[in-house]
């Protein structure tokens, strides 16, 4: 496999990296920031990440625990955000879109590496270092959960 350079790292998976922290921290300017702090961290460490799913998984959990920690810090506890508009190409997108925004963080998470990331049980596993069963659990208690909500807009819910 040829060895993709810092670069063209950066390029491939920032899309990902900063769709989940979007889809984590439910904020444009917030999900900005965790993108620019984990493409930091990357380049601190690209010499210790040899594969590309390695680097995928480091930059999935990285980018995870980046967002974690601005609802921990000071600042966020001190400040309150500016409401946002985020436009979608077609109403059922925004639904879908909001309906996973209110789910619990855990399901959250994992619907989302499942649906928008095209992750798999076992990528997720190990990606979030929990267990396939744990996995496929939340996967169903999310789509549940999105069931109910979205049941009263969709027919084929």
């Amino acid at each position: 496999m040829e060895e993709l350079s810092p670069d063209e790292i950066i390029h491939k998976y920032f899309n990902t990296v900063y769709r989940l922290a979007l889809s984590q921290t439910c904020n444009v300017s917030y999900a900005e920031d965790v993108t620019q702090d984990v493409f930091l961290k990357y380049w601190q460490k690209k010499d210790t990440l040899k594969s590309d799913e390695h680097i995928k998984a480091w930059l999935i959990r990285v980018t995870i625990n980046q967002s974690k920690s601005v609802f921990m810090s000071s600042w966020f506890k001190k400040t309150v955000p500016l409401s946002e508009e985020i436009t979608f190409d077609s109403e059922e997108k925004s639904d879908v879109y909001f309906a996973v925004q209110e789910l619990p963080l855990k399901y959250r998470t994992v619907v989302h590496l499942f649906y928008y990331e095209d992750m798999g049980i076992k990528e997720i596993s190990a990606c979030l270092n929990i267990k396939e069963s744990t996995v496929k659990s939340q996967l169903h208690r999310g789509r549940k959960m999105l069931k109910t909500v979205l049941k009263g807009g969709y027919d084929f819910v």
